[in-house]
């Protein structure tokens, strides 16, 4: 399914804003220029639309995603099951390793926000960058399943596909 990039977040300092610009630099197994998480396997996180969007409906709230904490927003994009499959934003991908767990930050930008998020994936999901390259947005954005076998390209992963 194809989708777009709706928002771009970096945030510069551990607990810090999550400032909003059109543009990031990813830097393959590090992450995102300028964001204070870099290297290990949480390089990049990831919201859906639609799944904030539900979960506003269901807390009655218009709480922007920037709450979220995540650095990027897509559209069209369902995260929901997505460990081991490929992020395509614009020329660069992101290798998702797993689901983002809500923390306890969430519930101080929303009562009921943590519990909400607990259902499956609608908290985002992680992973680690696999290219070089600048995202903007408005990007298109699609979730591939990967087309290699052998061990997993991206360097912080470790892992071992198709096996």
């Amino acid at each position: 399914m194809t989708g777009s990039l709706e928002a771009i977040w970096i945030k510069r300092v551990r607990r810090g804003p999550m400032d909003a610009v059109g543009e990031a630099t990813l830097v393959a197994d590090r992450g995102i220029v300028g964001n204070a998480n870099q290297g290990g396997r949480r390089q990049v996180t990831v919201l859906e639309t639609e799944a904030w969007e539900e979960m506003m409906g269901l807390l009655g709230s218009r709480l922007d995603p920037s709450a979220r904490r995540a650095n990027l927003l897509v559209r069209g994009v369902p995260l929901r099951d997505a460990r081991g499959q490929t992020l395509h934003i614009g020329d660069c991908r992101i290798h998702i390793l797993g689901e983002t767990r809500p923390c306890e930050r969430m519930e101080e930008a929303l009562p009921g926000l943590r519990r909400t998020m607990g259902a499956p994936w609608r908290g985002g999901a992680f992973g680690v960058v696999l290219d070089d390259g600048v995202i903007r947005v408005g990007d298109r954005a699609e979730l591939r399943r990967p087309t290699w076998t052998g061990v997993d390209p991206a360097p912080s992963s470790r892992r071992t596909i198709g096996r």
